[in-house]
């Protein structure tokens, strides 16, 4: 990939990894659009000499349920400011014993089960069906692969994503069906987040991070919020690694 190729690099902060003492520079901007505000104002500044914007999905505080995230306003604002890519970091449950908590999967594939989200930026005066048989980007995808392997980080090249609504976790009988479908993690974020980051045309990629075994494995503790924090708050470093990494060769 060709150096200072890109204008604007796009984070979109899960659990713990939104941290805006990542960059230099640091401004707040306060972005109106045409879908409401986004979770929280935009944290622009300076990683590596590349410009950079951080963008807490839940908000700073982690306030906003899955459900209320708005989605599309998020995605417009990072539209909005210029940024080429998004990079999404995400917790995530396992549903397949290979993905272990602690690891990186960088994902390929997603299966949508939310139920009361908007998922489109086109419900008004216009209908756009989006192609999405492959909604992740495999150039962003084959670069973090690389940096991984170079930082010598667990982590898997692909996996499918299965969003549920939330908040609450899923039941055993879900869990198992859901890894009948053959899903290999479980978050609430990731749909509508990638759709409509491919409806604006900005190429998007995941990071999750694997907190769990969401509570279908036996002899494991059925999943908590603490837990997904404890293990993110103890797995953070290796995804600020990855992205300043990221942004430094990109």
């Amino acid at each position: 990939m060709t150096p200072n190729k890109l204008h604007k690099i796009g984070i979109i902060g899960g659990s713990g990894l939104d941290d805006p003492k990542l960059l230099n520079n640091i401004k707040q901007v306060v972005i109106k659009t045409p879908y409401g505000l986004p979770s929280d104002n935009l944290v622009t500044g300076q990683l590596a000499s590349r410009e950079v914007v951080i963008l807490a999905r839940h908000g700073k505080k982690h306030t906003i349920p899955p459900t209320q995230i708005p989605f599309r306003a998020n995605i417009w604002a990072l539209h909005k400011l210029g940024c080429d890519v998004i990079l999404a970091t995400t917790a995530c449950g396992s549903l397949k014993t290979k993905f272990k908590p602690g690891q990186i999967v960088f994902l390929d594939q997603c299966i949508d089960f939310t139920k009361l989200r908007p998922l489109t930026f086109f419900d008004k005066h216009q209908v756009v069906h989006t192609p999405m048989a492959e909604p992740f980007d495999k150039k962003l995808r084959k670069q973090l692969i690389k940096l991984a392997k170079k930082l010598k980080l667990s982590h898997h090249p692909k996996g499918t994503m299965i969003t549920i609504e939330g908040p609450r976790f899923s039941t055993q009988a879900e869990s198992l069906m859901f890894k009948k479908w053959g899903a290999d993690l479980i978050n609430m974020s990731t749909i509508p987040e990638v759709t409509l980051a491919n409806e604006i045309g900005i190429p998007y990629q995941s990071i999750a991070m694997v907190t769990d075994y969401d509570c279908w494995k036996k002899n494991e503790i059925p999943v908590t919020f603490e837990m997904i924090l404890k293990t993110m708050h103890q797995n953070a470093d290796k995804v600020k690694r990855l992205l300043i990494e990221f942004v430094a060769t990109y």
